[in-house]
């Protein structure tokens, strides 16, 4: 039972942890150039994934954390989509100079607004990709959606790119909720796009929710996972908002009295999740649920389950390379991020030159801290003598999450119990060396 003592201790800022070390510790000292050498390294045959961030919305939704701009001619968009496929063919030029095979196994688009494109300048930049890069056969290609601005058309030209993966924002079906956080979007808008998705062949869809947003209730969020669960998507996300209002100015629209308090969150994510159990949906890690025979739960099973900055994968490359504003790339050698914004990493590529802003390089110490932590967000256990960890070295900070009844330790291995769950981004973090107890750049725990 999640008790007052446990949440006035253990809710705190926290990383998602979809890197290690986090976004917070990159720097200025890894820039295009180093970028470009590490892309250059790559082992000739190392599978490749591929983001791409479409950073523009047609209006700001209050409760946003990404990365977008708001844009109301198209123009600006389609400058971008012209400068996106010069950084395509800029980054492939690289790793074709250096040898490598360029096999892709995944992309995933994400924003922003990714059907912000227009579904020419998608084409476009899907035919630059099939280019330069050797896209495998059974290519897992995803999309994030916003139903409010899909048109027939952009559903027309995802089924000719071969789109098959689509993940449509929904957060609350309740209207209240929407007038509070600027996200008008009723229920049957959805049906439809998730009917027109199907009738197009892109039989995947997951769903986005939230919850701890203002005015929502246990028995509204009971009801809005209810639609979601009657649409009958593959997966479903239920992410807690993250209100960071020092980071995202506009989060400061949002009435922060509507808010529900730690306790109240939690009440509402394990409502959420019994809904989805009754329905036949599987828990995956944090906050991710999928049915039985998807492709998540055999990962979770098997234990070959990833988490990356696209959430929980089951994509089996060794790298990922972002291109677009804000991007992130995860190589070998350590992260590289874009400039965030638009204007700086179009004038860097425009000028011939990878438009890293930052990053940071991973050491084997890294890398082993890393896998721990995954192995905790993605299963809750984790084996420290198949790491070789010293266990007395972070003892103390395991100890009061044993005292209170979060984790197990059996000889090295530590489970996440069923108290333990909300906190299980706190356990990971016990393992995070670079952490320190007043970082306030995270999301609270619960």
């Amino acid at each position: 039972m999640i008790t007052d003592h446990l949440i006035a201790v253990y809710d705190r800022p926290v990383p998602r942890y979809t890197s290690y070390p986090t976004a917070p510790h990159f720097h200025a000292g890894i820039d295009g150039g180093v970028a470009a050498g590490w892309l250059q390294a790559l082992p000739a045959e190392a599978p490749l994934s591929l983001y791409l961030h479409i950073p523009f919305c047609q209006q700001m939704c209050w409760y946003c954390g990404c990365n977008t701009q708001i844009v109301a001619r198209p123009q600006p968009i389609a400058n971008f989509a012209n400068t996106l496929i010069t950084e395509i063919e800029m980054v492939g030029g690289l790793l074709a100079a250096a040898g490598h095979q360029r096999t892709v196994s995944s992309i995933h688009f994400g924003g922003g607004t990714p059907n912000s494109l227009a579904p020419g300048d998608f084409q476009r930049i899907m035919a630059a990709l099939a280019f330069n890069f050797a896209l495998e056969p059974d290519l897992d290609l995803a999309i994030e959606l916003d139903p409010r601005s899909l048109t027939d058309d952009f559903i027309a030209t995802m089924r000719n790119c071969g789109v098959s993966r689509a993940s449509l924002g929904v957060q609350d079906f309740d209207p209240v909720v929407q007038m509070a956080v600027n996200r008008l979007q009723p229920f049957d808008l959805v049906q439809d796009c998730v009917t027109k998705l199907r009738s197009a062949g892109i039989q995947s869809i997951n769903l986005d929710l939230i919850y701890g947003l203002p005015f929502q209730s246990v028995s509204g969020l009971r009801r809005t996972v209810g639609q979601a669960a009657d649409l009958a998507p593959d997966r479903i996300a239920l992410f807690g908002y993250a209100h960071v209002p020092w980071m995202k100015p506009h989060q400061r629209l949002i009435d922060e009295i509507a808010l529900p308090d730690a306790y109240a969150r939690f009440r509402q994510f394990e409502a959420a999740a019994q809904v989805l159990a009754a329905q036949d949906y599987s828990r995956i890690g944090l906050d991710h649920f999928a049915r039985a025979d998807d492709a998540l739960v055999q990962a979770r099973d098997g234990r070959t389950l990833k988490r990356n900055f696209q959430g929980y994968t089951v994509d089996r490359a060794d790298a990922v390379i972002g291109f677009g504003p804000s991007a992130i790339s995860a190589l070998p050698q350590g992260y590289v991020q874009n400039a965030p914004d638009n204007t700086p990493w179009a004038r860097s590529i425009a000028e011939g030159h990878l438009a890293v802003a930052k990053g940071v390089n991973v050491t084997a110490e890294d890398v082993r801290c890393r896998a721990i932590i995954e192995q905790l967000m993605c299963y809750g256990t984790v084996d420290l003598g198949a790491f070789d960890f010293d266990l007395a070295t972070i003892m103390p900070q395991l100890l009061p999450l044993i005292e209170d009844g979060l984790i197990h330790l059996i000889d090295r291995h530590v489970t996440v119990t069923e108290r333990g769950l909300p906190f299980q981004r706190v356990v990971a973090a016990a393992f995070d060396a670079y952490l320190t107890p007043d970082n306030k750049r995270h999301s609270r725990a619960v």
